[in-house]
C-alpha cells in the first residue's frame, strides 16, 4: 500500500515512514505464514501432478497385460522358401507341420486369333456372357465398341466381371487376352457368344470368334487354370489359391514355389517375448511410481523439519496400500492352478523399498509350462466346462466367481425346406432354373442356375453357390447353407442365428415346385437362445447369452453352440492382476477418485489463502488509514502547541526587553 506522505509536518516525528513500519510489523507475520502455506500447497499440487502422471504411465502396460490376446502371441517360421506363413488369429496353436508343394495354382488365360489392328477391325455385334465360378457378366457389343480395344474396355468396365481383358501386340498382329482374376480350376473362364450378325454364336466368324464353351472353343487356352497341390503332413491337398487360410487354424499359408520331393517344416511357437517385455515395462513403471513416493516420504530424524512432502499423507498411503494389496493377492479362480500369484512368475517385492523385482527366467518357464494360467494371472479370462459354450467378454461390473449356465431354448437358424425327395439325378433347364429369395430381410436379384444334370449334392452346392454369389446379398452380408435332409429334400438355412434369421422364396420358375420341391413362401424363422446365468434369466441374441444387469455375473457374454438344453455346466470369470490394476488406477484418476479429490482440496486451500491475503490487505489498509488519522490529529495538536509556545516565547522575550529598557 502507498505511504501516507502528508503526516509528520507539524511534529517531524509522527511520519508516514513510521506508519509504514507499524503496518509492516502487523503484516509480516501473517504474510509469511500465508507464503509458507502457499509454497507447501503448490509443492503438493506439483507432486501430485507427477504422481498422477506416473500412475497413468503404469496403467498403459497394465492395460496391455489385461488383454488375453497378448498371451496368445505366436511366431511362425518356414524351413523352405517354397512356402511361408502368417498368424491371422488367436486360434493358431503351437506345432510343427510338414509341407511339400508340388504345384502352384494358376489363373487361366485365353487368347483370340491374330488381327491386323486393334482400333479399326470390327468383330461383329451381339453380347458376351462371361462366366467364372458360376457368376456371369453380360457384356453388350455394338457398333461403338466392337474392335479389339473396344471389347477389352467394355469387359473391364463391367463391375461384375471376374476377368481382365487386354490387347496384346505380338509384333505380327494383335490379340485379345482374357485373364481370370482368380487362380484355380473353379475359376476357369467360359465365354458364350450371342452373335447378332449371322445368328451363329459358335462358328469361326464374327463375334463368335471369341466364344469359349463346350463345343465352341474358338479362343486358345494359353495358360490352363490349375489348382495348387501340396502334401500336408502326408495328406494330399488341393486348393484353388496359392494363399491358403483353411489349412491350419489361425494361419495364412502362402505358396511361393514348389519343393517337390523335399518336404519342409512350418513351425509355430508360442512367442513369450512380447509378454516378458510388457511385464518388464509394468515393473519399471510401478518402480518409478514407488520411487517418487519414497523420495517424498522421507523422515528427518535430526528434527530440522527436512521431511518429505508426503510424510503422513493419507491419500498416497491409502492408494499404495490398495495397489500392494492387488499385487500381493492370490487371484480368485486360479485355486489349484500352477500359477496363482505374481510371486510364482518371478515378480517379488523388496520389503525395504517396496520396489518390484523380475526374474525373467522364472517368467519364461511359467509361460512355456502354463501359458493359460499366466494369462489368467494378469488378464481377465472366462473358463467354461462345456466345450460348446464359449466365453466372449465380461465388464467392469462382473465379479470374479463361478456361475452355473442353464439353457432352456437353443438358438436356431431360419430355414426353408423343400417337399420333394430328389432323385439320383436332376436336370436343370429353362423351366426350373430361376428363382428369387429373401435372406434375413434382404431380397436377391433373380438367381439363375446353370443348365445341366446334377446329383443331389451337386444341386445343393449349385443352389448355395448362386445364392451366395448374388451381389445384393453379398453387399448386405447375407449368406445361406443348402443341405439335404434325411429324405433327400433340399433345406436352405440362413447362416446367422436368432429371430432376425429368416428365409423366404419370393419367386420360382414353372417347374421348380414339382421338380425341386421349392415354392413361394416363408420358411421357419430362427429363434434366440434362452436361459439363465447364475440362476438369473439372461438376455439372448442369436447364440449369445448375456448375464442379467445387477447380478454378480453382469457383463458376462457367452456363445452357446449346439442344440442341447438344460444344464450347460458353468463359467468361471477370473480377473487378473493387470485387469484389477487398470480398474483401480481408473478409479484413482476419475473425477471423484482419490487423486482428483486431493487436488480439489489443495486448490480450495489455495483459494482460501488468496481470501486470507485479501483480508490481510484490507486489514492493513484499515490500520494504515486509522494511524494516518491519529497521526494527523496528533500532528495538528503538536503544531498548535508549537505555535502557542512560539507566541509565549515572543511575549516573554518582549517583556524581557521592556524591563531592560528601564
Amino acid at each position: 500500500m502507498a505511504s501516507v506522505s502528508s503526516v509528520g509536518i507539524g511534529s517531524g516525528v509522527l511520519t508516514s515512514e513510521l506508519i509504514d513500519n507499524l503496518a509492516n510489523a502487523e503484516r509480516v507475520p501473517t504474510e509469511s505464514r500465508l507464503d509458507r502455506q502457499e509454497e507447501g500447497i503448490t509443492a503438493q499440487l506439483s507432486l501430485f501432478g507427477k504422481i498422477q502422471s506416473a500412475i497413468t504411465d503404469l496403467r498403459l502396460p497394465s492395460r496391455t497385460l489385461a488383454n488375453p490376446s497378448l498371451f496368445e502371441s505366436k511366431s511362425i517360421s518356414s524351413g523352405n522358401a517354397a512356402f511361408s506363413g502368417a498368424i491371422s488369429s488367436t486360434s493358431a496353436k503351437a506345432g510343427t507341420y510338414n509341407l511339400e508343394v508340388t504345384n502352384l495354382a494358376k489363373a487361366q488365360t485365353l487368347t483370340s486369333g491374330l488381327f491386323s489392328d486393334k482400333d479399326t477391325t470390327t468383330l461383329g455385334t451381339g453380347s458376351l456372357a462371361i462366366t467364372v465360378n458360376g457368376v456371369t457378366s453380360n457384356v453388350t457389343i455394338d457398333n461403338t465398341n466392337n474392335t479389339l480395344e473396344g471389347i477389352a474396355s467394355a469387359i473391364n468396365e463391367d463391375a461384375s466381371s471376374s476377368v481382365t481383358a487386354s490387347v496384346l501386340n505380338t509384333g505380327s498382329g494383335f490379340k485379345l487376352v482374357l485373364n481370370s482374376n482368380q487362380t484355380g480350376l473353379e475359376n476357369a473362364i467360359s465365354v458364350a457368344v450371342t452373335d447378332t450378325g449371322d445368328g451363329d454364336g459358335t462358328d469361326e466368324f464374327g463375334l463368335s470368334r471369341l466364344s469359349y464353351t463346350a463345343g465352341a472353343l474358338q479362343l486358345t487356352e494359353s495358360q490352363p487354370a490349375e489348382d495348387a497341390q501340396l502334401i500336408f503332413n502326408g495328406v494330399p491337398v488341393t486348393r484353388s489359391s496359392n494363399t491358403v487360410d483353411d489349412l491350419i487354424s489361425g494361419v495364412n499359408v502362402t505358396l511361393n514355389s514348389t519343393n517337390t520331393g523335399v518336404p519342409s517344416s512350418l513351425i509355430i511357437k508360442n512367442d513369450t517375448t512380447a509378454v516378458v517385455d510388457k511385464v518388464k515395462e509394468f515393473v519399471e513403471k510401478f518402480n518409478a511410481l514407488q520411487t517418487l513416493i519414497n523420495d517424498n516420504s522421507k523422515f528427518d530424524p535430526s528434527g530440522t523439519s527436512d521431511n518429505g512432502i508426503l510424510l503422513g499423507d493419507s491419500t498416497t498411503r491409502t492408494m499404495m496400500s490398495q495397489v500392494r494389496r492387488v499385487l500381493g493377492a492370490t487371484v480368485e479362480g486360479l485355486k489349484g492352478s500352477s500359477v496363482q500369484s505374481l510371486a510364482e512368475v518371478g515378480i517379488s517385492t523388496d520389503y525395504q523399498t517396496g520396489l518390484l523385482k523380475l526374474n525373467e527366467n522364472t517368467l519364461n518357464d511359467k509361460l512355456k509350462a502354463s501359458p493359460s494360467d499366466v494369462s489368467a494371472l494378469f488378464s481377465d479370462q472366462g473358463r467354461t466346462t462345456d466345450a460348446q459354450v464359449t466365453f466372449e467378454t465380461a465388464s467392469l461390473n462382473t465379479k470374479p466367481g463361478t456361475y452355473d449356465v442353464e439353457v432352456t431354448t437353443a438358438a436356431t437358424r431360419g430355414s426353408l425346406s423343400g417337399n420333394v425327395s430328389l432323385g439320383a439325378s436332376t436336370t436343370i433347364d429353362a423351366n426350373n432354373d430361376t428363382f428369387t429369395i429373401k435372406v434375413d430381410g434382404t431380397t436377391s436379384s433373380q438367381i439363375t442356375l446353370a443348365a445341366g444334370s446334377y446329383t443331389q449334392e451337386q444341386l445343393a452346392a449349385e443352389i448355395q453357390s448362386k445364392i451366395n454369389g448374388d451381389t445384393g446379398l453379398l453387399s448386405a452380408g447375407k449368406a445361406v447353407t443348402v443341405t439335404l435332409d434325411g429324405s433327400n429334400q433340399l433345406v436352405i438355412n440362413s447362416n446367422i442365428y436368432g429371430d432376425s434369421s429368416k428365409i423366404e422364396l419370393t419367386g420360382v420358375d414353372t417347374n421348380t415346385l414339382t421338380q425341386l420341391g421349392l415354392d413361394v413362401g416363408v420358411g421357419i424363422d430362427g429363434v434366440n437362445v434362452e436361459g439363465t446365468i447364475n440362476g438369473v434369466v439372461a438376455v439372448g441374441s442369436g447364440q449369445v447369452l448375456s448375464a442379467a444387469k445387477g447380478d454378480d455375473s453382469e457383463g458376462i457374454r457367452l456363445t452357446i453352440s449346439g442344440s442341447a438344453t438344460g444344464s450347460r455346466g458353468s463359467v468361471t470369470y477370473i480377473e487378473g492382476v493387470a485387469e484389477k490394476m487398470v480398474d483401480l488406477i481408473t478409479r484413482f484418476v476419475s473425477v471423484d477418485g482419490s487423486i482428483s479429490v486431493k487436488n480439489e482440496r489443495l486448490n480450495k486451500e489455495l483459494a482460501l489463502i488468496s481470501e486470507d491475503r485479501a483480508k490481510l490487505n484490507s486489514r492493513i489498509e484499515t490500520l494504515t488509514a486509522r494511524l494516518a488519522r491519529q497521526f494527523t490529529a496528533a500532528d495538528i495538536i503538536i503544531a498548535q502547541l508549537n505555535s502557542t509556545q512560539d507566541f509565549v516565547s515572543q511575549q516573554l522575550a518582549a517583556l524581557a526587553g521592556t524591563n531592560n529598557d528601564k
